[in-house]
C-alpha cells in the first residue's frame, strides 16, 4: 500500500474514533458524567408539577411548587438515586386555577417524552378534566390537594391523591360546628366549583344529620368581590355561623364584609381557607375567631414535620410553609420512589419509556411510604388511607390548631 493511502486511512480512522467519542454509546437522553475511575451514565427524567402559580390562590399553588422542588432536590442528592443513574427535574406549569388553562398545561407536560408522572393539581376543578389527558398519555397523576370524590370515582387507574376527600372533611366540619361551636342555624355558601360545592354539600348533609339547620344555601362565582347584598339577605335569617365552600380570597372578603355590616358571627371553611392570606385579606380583627379545617395534622405533629421545616427554611428562607407543601413533597416522593423501583428492575434508561411509565403507575398503586405527613398508601380507587383532619381557629391574627 502506498504511503499516501496509509495516511488517508489513518485520518479516516481518527475521524471515526472522534465521532464515537462525541456521540457516545447511549444515543437517547442519557448523559455521561466522570465519577473518577469510571464514568456513570445518567438518565434525566422529569416530573410535571402544575398548580396555580399566579392569580387569587397562588399562595397555595406556589407552596405546592416549593414542596415538589424540595423533594426533587433531595432526591437528586440521594446516593441511591445516583447509583441507579437517575436525575430528576421539575417541569413547572401554571394552571391558574382554571380548568381550560389546566388542560393546556396538561397538554404541555404530556407532550414532553421525559415526563414520567404528574404532581397536581391544587383545585379539583382542574384535576378532574386533566386526569383524562394524563391517562391517555399513560402517566401517573398524584394530587397533593384535590379533595372532590369525583376525581377518583372516575375509575382511572392512573389517578391517586395523598390528601383525604370532601366527604371526610365536610362530615368532620359538620360535627365540629355542632359539637364544638354549638351551631344550630347555618348559612352555607359555595363558589360554584367542584371543590367548593362538594365540600359545602357534605358539610350541610352532616349538619342536618346532627339536627342542625341550613337556613340558607347560596352560591357565588370565583372572583366575585361584592357580597353586601348576599350578606344582607343572610343577616335577616339570623344564622349562628357561615360555612363557606371555596378558596381563601372570596372567604376573606365575605367575613370582612359581614363583620363590617354588623354580622359578627364566625365564618368557617375547609382547607381552601387555611392560609395566612385569608387573615391578611380579611384583616386580623375581622378574621379573629373564624375557623378552617385542613387535611392531615398540623406541621409540628406530622411525623417528619420538623425535618421538613428545617430543610424548607434552608431552601426557601423567609417563605411561609402553606397547607399543602408537605403533601406536595410526599406526592413527589411517591413518584420518585416508584421511578427508583422501575430503574432498579428495568434499568434507568427504561424509566421514561411507555413500559417504564406503566410500571411507575403500578408501583405507585402499591405505595407503602413513610412520608412527612405520615404513612402514605392508597386504597383500591387511589384515595389515601390517611383520613386525618384538623380544625384551626384564627387567634391573634394567625391560624392555630383549635383547642378547647
Amino acid at each position: 500500500m502506498k504511503l499516501r493511502d496509509k495516511r488517508v486511512l489513518a485520518v479516516l480512522a481518527a475521524l471515526v474514533a472522534m465521532s464515537m467519542i462525541a456521540t457516545g454509546c447511549g444515543g437517547g437522553e442519557a448523559e455521561t458524567t466522570d465519577g473518577g475511575s469510571a464514568a456513570t451514565e445518567v438518565t434525566k427524567v422529569k416530573l410535571g408539577v402544575s398548580s396555580p402559580f399566579t392569580g387569587d390562590v397562588a399562595a397555595l399553588g406556589l407552596g405546592i411548587k416549593n414542596g415538589a422542588t424540595l423533594a426533587i432536590k433531595q432526591a437528586n442528592e440521594d446516593p441511591a438515586v445516583k447509583e441507579l443513574g437517575l436525575e430528576f427535574e421539575g417541569l413547572f406549569v401554571d394552571d391558574a386555577a382554571d380548568p381550560k388553562t389546566g388542560v393546556n398545561a396538561a397538554t404541555q407536560m404530556t407532550s414532553d417524552a421525559k415526563v414520567i408522572g404528574i404532581v397536581g393539581h391544587l383545585n379539583s376543578g382542574v384535576s378532574i378534566p386533566t386526569s383524562a389527558k394524563y391517562r391517555e398519555a399513560g402517566l401517573v397523576q398524584v394530587s397533593p390537594a384535590s379533595t372532590n370524590p369525583q376525581l377518583t370515582q372516575q375509575g382511572f387507574e392512573n389517578v391517586f391523591r395523598v390528601c383525604t376527600i370532601d366527604s371526610v372533611q365536610g362530615s368532620f366540619a359538620g360535627d365540629f360546628a355542632v359539637d364544638k361551636l354549638g351551631a344550630k342555624n347555618v348559612a352555607v355558601i359555595s363558589d360554584s366549583t367542584p371543590y367548593g360545592d362538594g365540600l359545602a354539600d357534605e358539610f350541610a348533609k352532616q349538619l342536618e344529620a346532627r339536627e342542625g339547620k341550613v337556613i340558607a344555601r347560596e352560591k357565588i362565582q370565583l372572583k366575585d368581590q361584592d357580597f353586601k347584598a348576599l350578606i344582607t339577605k343572610i343577616q335577616g335569617q339570623k344564622p349562628d355561623m357561615i360555612y363557606f365552600g371555596g378558596m381563601y380570597t372570596e372567604a376573606a372578603l365575605i367575613t370582612k364584609q359581614a363583620k363590617e355590616a354588623g354580622l359578627k358571627i364566625p365564618v368557617m371553611g375547609g382547607d381552601g381557607l387555611y392560609t395566612q392570606q385569608f387573615v391578611d385579606i380579611a384583616g386580623a380583627a375581622n378574621a379573629e375567631g373564624d375557623f378552617a379545617t385542613s387535611v392531615g395534622l398540623p406541621l409540628e405533629l406530622q411525623p417528619k414535620g420538623q425535618d421538613f421545616k428545617a430543610a424548607f427554611e434552608a431552601e426557601f428562607p423567609g417563605t411561609t410553609i402553606e397547607a399543602y407543601d408537605t403533601y406536595a413533597y410526599d406526592a413527589t416522593m411517591v413518584i420518585i420512589e416508584a421511578a427508583k423501583k422501575v430503574a432498579a428492575d428495568m434499568g434507568a434508561d427504561k424509566v421514561a419509556t411507555p413500559a417504564g411509565k406503566k410500571a411507575i403507575m403500578d408501583a405507585v398503586a402499591a405505595t407503602d411510604y413513610d412520608g412527612v405527613t405520615g404513612k402514605v398508601s392508597f386504597d383500591e380507587v387511589g384515595d389515601t388511607t390517611n383520613k386525618a383532619i384538623t380544625a384551626y381557629v384564627v387567634k391573634d391574627g394567625a391560624f392555630v390548631p383549635y383547642a378547647e
